[in-house]
């Protein structure tokens, strides 16, 4: 009997009995959650691409600045007035400028600045370089006008002054220098390489939201204004302006 009743319940299985019950409710919530899942699914689907690869980008820039400007006495040209030279990722335009005069390499009084005004010699220390000062001290106090007196220091003489900045900035002009700005991005995963500069460029474009949105030339005044400011209000003590380079890429 017991050989009997083993092979017997191999020929068995089991089955789960489905019972189906009629509620709009449970219905309702059912078809729901399955709608939700489905949405939710799909945003991330579609809203992150997550069905695509993606690669890191290897991205590099140049720029050049154009323009001539001329002022009372003086032609300034690119490379004057881009001091220092043109970085990789950055570029400086010289749009304002304090002149001293026939300056020599000497003894002379630093400029009163507080640390620096002295009464006797004792007020002066051989040998010290102050962070705000203009060369090195002497150990001497002695004249810088009728009225003050100053250590005196080893420097390019006469020091510079600390007076105001002029108004209207002397290269105001360069509101009309023109600056190339070139990127270049690789994606090593996809062995994909493009840049910002259209295959038919036109060196003599620039840069306007409407007539020309993919020209790769700005001018200076335009960057400016995008960034709500007025050149000859930054131009006077100068100023650092961001660029940001946004790429939408779907290889």
């Amino acid at each position: 009997m017991a050989a009997c009743s083993c092979l017997r319940s191999v020929f068995e299985f089991e089955t789960n009995k489905v019972v189906r019950i009629y509620s709009v409710w449970y219905g309702s919530l059912k078809w729901i959650i399955h709608f939700m899942v489905f949405l939710y699914v799909s945003i991330v689907l579609l809203a992150d691409r997550r069905y695509q690869k993606k690669d890191s980008v290897i991205s590099s820039m140049h720029v050049k600045v154009k323009g001539v400007s001329q002022t009372e006495n003086r032609v300034w040209d690119t490379a004057e007035y881009t001091i220092p030279g043109q970085g990789v990722n950055s570029f400086f335009v010289l749009t304002n400028i304090i002149t001293t005069e026939n300056q020599t390499q000497g003894l002379c009084p630093e400029f009163p600045f507080a640390k620096a005004v002295c009464t006797t010699d004792k007020s002066c220390t051989k040998g010290r370089v102050d962070p705000q000062g203009n060369g090195i001290q002497t150990g001497k106090c002695v004249k810088y006008n009728r009225t003050i007196n100053t250590c005196e220091v080893s420097a390019w003489c006469p020091v510079e002054s600390s007076k105001a900045a002029p108004t209207p900035a002397i290269l105001d002009s360069a509101e009309n220098f023109t600056v190339l700005i070139k990127n270049n991005i690789h994606f090593p995963k996809f062995d994909y390489t493009t840049t910002n500069i259209p295959p038919k460029f036109n060196v003599s474009c620039t840069y306007n939201k409407h007539k020309a949105p993919l020209c790769p030339i700005f001018r200076l005044r335009d960057i400016l204004q995008e960034a709500g400011e007025k050149f000859s209000e930054v131009a006077v003590q100068g100023g650092i302006i961001g660029i940001e380079i946004n790429w939408d890429c779907n290889l």
